[in-house]
């Protein structure tokens, strides 16, 4: 269900630290023939407006959805706490690529710290996150887009449900 024309979608200050918080980061684009293409985040940030959203990935790693990215700029990102399984999708059409900025290296490493606090109650080593995180730090690109949708997508009866101002 997408959210009605006449309402901006919501992240607030609860969501927004959140979605910056330790928690899984997927974003998905698409290429070719519509076939999907997902990378993995190691970072978010969230203007100071909080209608756009930055994500952080590693270019070596998400070589087709940064393709898909530059041809359709459709981008879908689900952020989802593991311990809890809240989960938040957000939609945006007018997602950019851009260098990383100088601040996102501090941004990568707080959020990796926190991604294996959230992990290692569940028996995930940390040395196990942050081989899965890493890369080169100047292996790093930034993607920007507007919320267009957002969703409620923790599993229950609410899942599905627009978010909305």
């Amino acid at each position: 269900m997408a959210a009605p024309k006449d309402k901006v979608p919501c992240l607030d200050a609860e969501l927004a630290a959140f979605v910056q918080g330790g928690v899984s980061i997927l974003a998905a684009s698409r290429v070719a023939k519509r076939s999907p293409a997902i990378a993995r985040a190691v970072g978010c940030r969230v203007s100071p407006n909080r209608r756009q959203i930055t994500l952080l990935v590693a270019s070596s790693q998400a070589a087709a959805f940064l393709e898909g990215i530059r041809s359709t700029r459709a981008i879908a990102t689900v952020f989802s706490q593991p311990s809890t399984h809240r989960t938040i999708q957000f939609k945006g059409t007018d997602a950019e690529l851009a260098p990383p900025q100088e601040s996102d290296r501090d941004l990568i490493a707080a959020y990796t710290r926190a991604f294996c606090e959230e992990l290692a109650p569940l028996g995930h080593h940390p040395e196990q996150i942050r081989a899965v995180l890493s890369c080169e730090s100047d292996d790093y690109v930034a993607v920007t887009f507007s919320i267009s949708t957002a969703y409620s997508q923790t599993p229950g009866p609410r899942a599905g449900e627009p978010l909305v101002a």
